[in-house]
């Protein structure tokens, strides 16, 4: 008979609860433990429409509603198949800590809980440090307690993540033949027995073989295969095939979540932008937004000027790229002018993401850029408060992650792609090839 596994001992860092307000929850039958300088900290971030402060706010009423003197003690369950919680509380920094890092701060406090939890454990490995400080883990190594990053939303791997298309070669010319013909598109019963890999919802595909090509999508709800074209929009022409499939999706009001990766230049936000004006007589508004992260992970606030002065940085790309737009017509031009009259009444708006707190999001073509430096708890928030004819887009890289406790695998974006993939409501492109310019792209590639 095997032996039943003795439950480990968690030691929460505030990050983690402000990355997942649910956390307790997901430890399954081991035990947690919260020191006190959790708490402290966890109260500083109360205040505040952020997701870290909604947050901060929604576990101390999960812990409010766990009561009892058991809390400060041995521990309270959690429920049937679940561990403990208890917090505990420590006199100031060990001796251990004050000799190797001598500051008295959040951190170190709560290194110190777990110092001395790990010193009184039997089983000195089944005391783990969960934070998503990557230093701070370091730190606990250092003093010979295990640590870990928090991963219950991790993807397995980003190199094997969806990219939304898939390139065959040495297609069966007799039906390559009929997508050229009137209307344009291949049963999906005689596609399926010629497609090999997985066949998804909104999946495209570059179809070819020696005499043509064709591109193409599978339209789950029409049970066809159709062929793909390039279409102009907004004066902004697809350059490649990624960005033709881009355009189909974000242009298709039947698919109202869309997500575009791709490395900088690859044209994500460009072609977003340029497809919300082509179908805005579907939409009440056109919304664009990006989260506010700043450079070495300062406040705004150690900026110069008032609110919209130190928000406007962050904002310039999206005018910029609307900028791109406009210029594709001269200034007497009807759609040039369009831009300007959208702007003014306020039915295209560019705002930083935290100002859509409090906002209603019916029929709205909503743009989310930067979204890899979001968590997925954050990503949940956005997509569930999307009402009836909304369109959600997501855009950014994976590879390019400001935030300082996320990374490619743990962003709310790579998260997105993983669990929405196959959904027919959902369609996903990852754009390779960089469009800005020769140089932009040697840039990328080499740097």
């Amino acid at each position: 008979m095997a032996l039943k596994k003795s439950p480990k001992t968690f030691i929460l860092d505030t990050n983690v609860i402000l990355h997942d307000s649910t956390c307790i929850r997901q430890f399954e039958e081991n035990d947690i433990v919260i020191p006190l300088a959790v708490i402290e900290e966890i109260d500083h971030f109360k205040r505040g429409s952020n997701v870290i402060n909604l947050n901060a706010r929604e576990f101390a009423r999960t812990l409010d509603s766990i009561t009892g003197k058991a809390l400060f003690n041995g521990g309270i369950s959690l429920g049937k198949g679940k561990g403990k919680v208890r917090i505990v509380i420590t006199k100031g920094l060990s001796n251990a800590i004050r000799d190797a890092f001598r500051e008295d701060n959040p951190d170190h406090r709560i290194l110190s809980a777990a110092y001395e939890i790990h010193s009184k454990s039997k089983n000195k490995n089944s005391v783990i440090l969960v934070t998503k400080d990557v230093n701070l883990r370091m730190k606990a190594k250092a003093l010979g307690i295990p640590a870990e990053d928090y991963t219950t939303d991790r993807v397995t791997s980003i190199e094997e993540l969806y990219s939304g298309k898939e390139v065959i070669e040495d297609f069966d010319d007799k039906i390559l033949s009929k997508f050229y013909q009137v209307p344009f598109e291949v049963n999906a019963d005689e596609m399926f027995k010629k497609l090999k890999s997985e066949i998804v919802p909104n999946k495209y595909y570059i179809l070819r073989n020696q005499n043509r090509s064709v591109l193409a999508n599978y339209d789950h709800a029409n049970h066809v295969f159709k062929k793909i074209d390039k279409s102009l929009v907004y004066g902004i022409k697809p350059r490649n095939a990624e960005q033709t499939f881009a355009v189909d999706a974000l242009s298709n009001v039947d698919i109202p979540l869309v997500s575009l990766t791709g490395k900088a230049g690859t044209g994500k936000t460009l072609l977003a932008l340029a497809s919300a004006l082509q179908v805005r007589k579907y939409y009440r508004q056109i919304y664009i937004a990006r989260p506010v992260i700043p450079l070495s992970n300062k406040d705004i606030g150690y900026l110069p000027g008032d609110v919209e002065s130190k928000l406007a940085p962050y904002m310039q790309p999206l005018w910029d790229n609307l900028k791109v737009i406009q210029d594709q017509f001269p200034e007497t031009d009807k759609q040039h002018q369009t831009i300007n009259q959208l702007i003014k009444d306020e039915k295209l708006v560019i705002e930083p993401l935290s100002y859509i707190r409090g906002r209603s999001l019916q029929r709205i073509f909503f743009i989310v850029d930067e979204a890899q430096n979001l968590t997925p708890h954050e990503i949940k928030t956005i997509i569930t408060r999307a009402g009836d004819g909304t369109k959600v887009v997501f855009t950014g890289d994976i590879y390019q992650i400001d935030h300082p406790y996320l990374d490619g695998e743990s962003n709310g974006l790579s998260y997105l792609i993983e669990h929405f993939k196959g959904q027919k409501l959902y369609s996903h492109v990852n754009l390779e090839k960089g469009e800005r310019s020769e140089l932009a792209e040697l840039a990328s590639n080499l740097l």
